[in-house]
């Protein structure tokens, strides 16, 4: 007797639940979007996070998936993030040779651009009437994603909002940050670099080693000092 098969969507029902789906989903929207980003030409407007991000939101949706069972098989991902914060260290020990010379304007773009950050974001959400709860997340929006959440914890703000406040802000500065620093002269790779990882963080420092690889040095430089100053200062300021 031929034992039966199970219907089809029995076995869609399983792997729908299945950790191992939502791990290949995120790494098949990322393999999209770095795709898509090699066939632009590495145009920044063609962000591959931003791609990613929009193919597993749809995916998420159209299949029907919770948001919680979809981060439980994605997590491994999530867990990375803590890994990638110890490696920051490895940038800052390379770029410490570079610093010659460069320390005071560095420390000076350090504490001014995470302060704009933080008095645009803060005035322009307060001049639009966005609830408390709401502004709070935008405190660290231009650190690290993995230490922004921390921060976030530390100030009392969702960790989960404060990380889409941080993707969004890096997408937007690696997909807009070259304009800008056209449009005000900057030209020296290592102030470009500088400017887009203290604003835009590891998306922005992402973006700025496909363009120049001393741009990319001191993006990375540049974004785990922010990401120590941040964690230090933020909550000091947030309490003040």
């Amino acid at each position: 007797m031929t034992p039966q098969l199970p219907e089809i969507r029995e076995i869609w029902v399983y792997l729908s639940g299945s950790p191992l789906l939502a791990l290949t989903l995120t790494l098949a929207a990322w393999q999209l979007g770095t795709w898509a980003y090699e066939k632009s030409g590495r145009n920044p407007l063609v962000n591959p996070v931003a791609i990613a991000v929009v193919a597993v939101a749809a995916t998420i949706v159209a299949i029907g998936m919770p948001y919680a069972t979809y981060f439980e098989g994605a997590q491994f991902v999530h867990f990375l993030l803590g890994t990638a914060t110890v490696a920051l260290a490895v940038p800052i020990h390379r770029g410490l040779a570079a610093l010659r010379g460069r320390v005071l304007p560095l420390l000076a773009a350090l504490v001014g651009g995470g302060a704009a950050s933080i008095a645009v974001a803060i005035g322009m959400a307060r001049l639009l009437g966005v609830d408390a709860p709401l502004q709070q997340g935008l405190w660290a929006k231009s650190v690290t994603a993995p230490i922004a959440m921390g921060v976030a914890e530390r100030i009392g703000a969702s960790p989960t909002l404060t990380a889409v406040y941080a993707v969004v802000t890096g997408v937007l500065g690696a997909a807009l940050g070259r304009f800008v620093l056209d449009a005000v002269g900057c030209r020296a790779w290592w102030q470009r670099g500088a400017a887009i990882g203290i604003a835009a963080h590891g998306i922005g420092t992402s973006r700025a080693f496909n363009v120049h690889p001393e741009a990319g040095a001191w993006a990375s430089l540049a974004m785990g000092l922010h990401g120590v100053l941040g964690a230090v200062l933020i909550p000091l300021a947030f309490a003040g």
